[in-house]
């Protein structure tokens, strides 16, 4: 699969703000995908999804899926875990109907549990979500997102162990995230090719070629992220991002989180395809 840009919703120039007019404008602008944001939970219905599918055929356009904010795996109250395993699996459920090829998520927060204890309960409830969406026969790939902050479970590490153990699962690799988790580290050209080598080497080659990834400008202190910027606005170094997911030949949907959605989404695509 080639390496295709989009927007983390509708873009912002689009006449209306509904997801069909979303998606003509992301034809429009020549963008391969827009990502369906469902952050604020899932409120689609099916029938509307079923006309999402047709005008994702009709455009010739791909889709992603951002589900809620409100998901921790390693809560405390088994009762926001199920809530938050519901959110995953009615995310996975619309977006396949929407012909949607990936749903990404902030799987939890360690709540002053060791990373070791948290990845422990995250991989057994991310399990039990895979294993029922299966058991329905709903074809989407989960992908647990690189998180921004270290007080949130999502490095870069615990997202390939993830992906290795449960079959289903590929890590959404966020690397303005990345970048701010760090306070300011992985934003070299050595540092991006060092992660696009790890997710090789412990995932294979093919997972290179279907990988889920996102970036924008972003704004940082030592606790992690801020905000997210535009890309002129920020030290975020796409150009050198962009050199090694050429150079390792990856494939997948870069999502453009910025503020300015389609102009840093264009920025890249266009940089990308000059070199």
């Amino acid at each position: 699969m080639d390496l295709l840009f989009g927007t983390a919703g509708v873009p912002r120039s689009s006449q209306a703000s509904d997801t069909l007019s979303g998606m003509e404008r992301i034809k429009e602008l020549g963008l391969g995908f827009m990502e369906l944001e469902f952050v604020q939970g899932v409120r689609m219905g099916k029938e509307t999804a079923q006309k999402v599918a047709l005008k994702r055929a009709e455009l010739g356009i791909e889709l992603t899926v951002h589900g809620p904010y409100f998901i921790n795996l390693n809560a405390k109250e088994e009762a926001k875990i199920e809530a938050s395993k519901k959110r995953i699996y009615d995310s996975a459920y619309i977006g396949a109907l929407c012909g949607a090829q990936s749903v990404t998520f902030h799987a939890g927060f360690y709540l002053g549990d060791s990373p070791k204890q948290a990845y422990s309960k995250i991989k057994k409830n991310l399990a039990d979500v895979v294993k029922q969406l299966w058991k329905d026969k709903i074809n989407i790939r989960l992908s647990p997102e690189l998180t921004g902050k270290p007080s949130q479970f999502g490095s870069l590490e615990e997202l390939l162990e993830l992906s290795r153990e449960i079959e289903g699962i590929s890590p959404c690799i966020d690397f303005s995230h990345h970048h701010a988790r760090s306070g300011g580290a992985n934003n070299t050209y050595q540092e991006f090719a060092s992660a696009l080598d790890k997710v090789q080497k412990m995932l294979g080659s093919s997972a290179l070629k279907q990988m889920h990834f996102h970036t924008s400008g972003i704004k940082y202190s030592a606790k992690g992220e801020l905000k997210h910027l535009d890309l002129p606005d920020s030290d975020m170094n796409y150009k050198d991002l962009l050199k090694a997911l050429k150079d390792y030949q990856a494939g997948g949907f870069l999502v453009c989180e910025s503020p300015n959605l389609e102009t840093d989404a264009l920025l890249m695509r266009d940089f990308y395809n000059s070199l």
